[in-house]
């Protein structure tokens, strides 16, 4: 089910210009709560009025689908400001920004660690990419994006 509703989700959002970041079903049989995240493909800010148009043209088609007996929730939100990191052109869309970084590199002798770096750069072909990562020192490292467990921008609030 969960398959055939992000086909759906993600024909109905790209019209407006917005790409399906997540979709997650929870609640129960008789009420589910579809939690959609969604992205602008011209990478800017996710904005009320994209979430609203959103809503408004996934609710048509499930209703049109008769789903949930029409007795769901239907929540439509950006992936916020400490998105995840999935995958490599995740990675370059962010190069500048802070990350915090849960890494486990082979041969490095400080193991499974988690840091707050810098994205300073992506290397390599899709599937391969090498992350490079700055600390607050300014000393570079770089490792395999397959070594990256976990991985999220850092927000901070300025004070």
């Amino acid at each position: 089910m969960n398959e055939m509703l992000e086909t759906l989700v993600a024909a109905e959002i790209k019209p407006l210009g917005l790409e399906l970041f997540e979709l997650k079903v929870g609640g129960s049989r008789n009420r589910p709560v579809l939690d959609v995240r969604v992205e602008r493909e011209d990478g800017e800010k996710v904005t009320v009025e994209n979430c609203a148009a959103a809503s408004r043209a996934i609710e048509t088609r499930l209703d049109a689908q008769n789903f949930g007996d029409q007795r769901y929730v239907l929540e439509v939100s950006s992936p916020g400001i400490e998105r995840p990191l999935r995958n490599g052109k995740d990675w370059k869309r962010f190069v500048g920004s802070t990350a915090v970084v849960t890494a486990n590199v082979p041969g490095d002798p400080a193991g499974r660690r988690t840091d707050e770096v810098e994205i300073a750069g992506v290397e390599g072909d899709p599937g391969q990419e090498i992350v490079i990562v700055r600390n607050e020192r300014g000393d570079e490292r770089s490792f395999p994006l397959t070594a990256v467990e976990k991985a999220r921008l850092a927000f901070h609030w300025n004070r």
